[in-house]
């Protein structure tokens, strides 16, 4: 098993951590405030100066959130600090260079793919809708892709203001609780972490709690961690590791997709 070293390109390791990022975000760090999602693009022009100097995209982060404080400071008349996660995002509709930024502030299955194997041709389809399709051999695709895998140890999610480290630091160690801002009338319900199980279930779209014999739910009664052991059990029940239905083969793609901001649709 490959993993990608959590660059957030291959299933082994990214769908977890992306629902426990998910869960983290929401328990955790959100505020109970409205939020938006802001969109930063760039010229054309100057795209080719980050695609070969990935630092870069750190500063534009900084310079795109400079652009959002100074809004609100023109638009209220003073000066505020607002919570902001950003998403660094290098890919267009044709998985083309296309480094950009998703700001989630403080106030979607299509698989689109599709494989010529007799000509050796991907077919990507893009713009709304997916109406348009584009055609290119095999090694290009892989090549278009791959260009867009972080450097190692490149950050590509930031937090600021109010959600920035050192902020939230600041509050918990003056323990001053919850953040005056707060709008929503109701407290919202805090979700419980799932479990092994439950990341299964969403990741490879298998419940591992069904008993594949009788199809009723199995409960778990020990953890067994000798490897003689478990072998010595694998053996008498005459186990495979062949599993029926492999993991679905689509995931890695959509979740490329689903950062680029795209729908996605999965076509056996």
């Amino acid at each position: 098993m490959f993993s990608c070293r959590t660059r957030g390109f291959c299933p082994s390791c990214h769908s977890k951590r992306l629902e426990e990022w998910g869960e983290w975000v929401r328990e955790t760090l959100l505020l109970d405030v409205p939020h938006r999602q802001v969109v930063f693009v760039i010229p054309k022009m100057l795209r080719i100066f980050f695609k070969y100097n990935r630092r870069l995209l750190g500063e534009l982060c900084r310079c795109a959130l400079r652009s959002l404080t100074r809004y609100f400071e023109v638009l209220t008349g003073s000066e505020l600090m607002p919570g902001v996660i950003a998403a660094i995002q290098t890919f267009g509709a044709r998985i083309n260079f296309h480094p950009h930024l998703h700001f989630l502030v403080t106030e979607g299955g299509v698989e689109r793919l599709s494989l010529d194997e007799r000509e050796a041709q991907v077919g990507y389809r893009y713009s709304k809708e997916a109406k348009d399709l584009e055609r290119m051999d095999y090694l290009e695709f892989i090549a278009r892709v791959t260009s867009h895998i972080p450097d190692k140890g490149q950050v590509t999610v930031r937090y600021y203001g109010l959600y920035a480290n050192a902020h939230r630091g600041m509050i918990k160690k003056a323990s001053l609780g919850s953040f005056p801002l707060r709008i929503g009338e109701d407290e919202l319900r805090r979700l419980p972490a799932k479990g092994w199980a439950e990341m299964i279930r969403k990741v490879y779209e298998v419940d591992p709690m069904l008993c594949p014999r009788c199809g009723g739910k199995m409960k778990v009664v020990a953890f067994i961690t000798d490897f003689a052991v478990v072998d010595k059990i694998i053996d008498h029940l005459k186990l495979s590791f062949i599993a029926e239905r492999p993991p679905p083969s689509h995931i890695a793609y959509q979740e490329v997709l689903m950062a680029a901001g795209a729908s996605t649709e999965y076509s056996p």
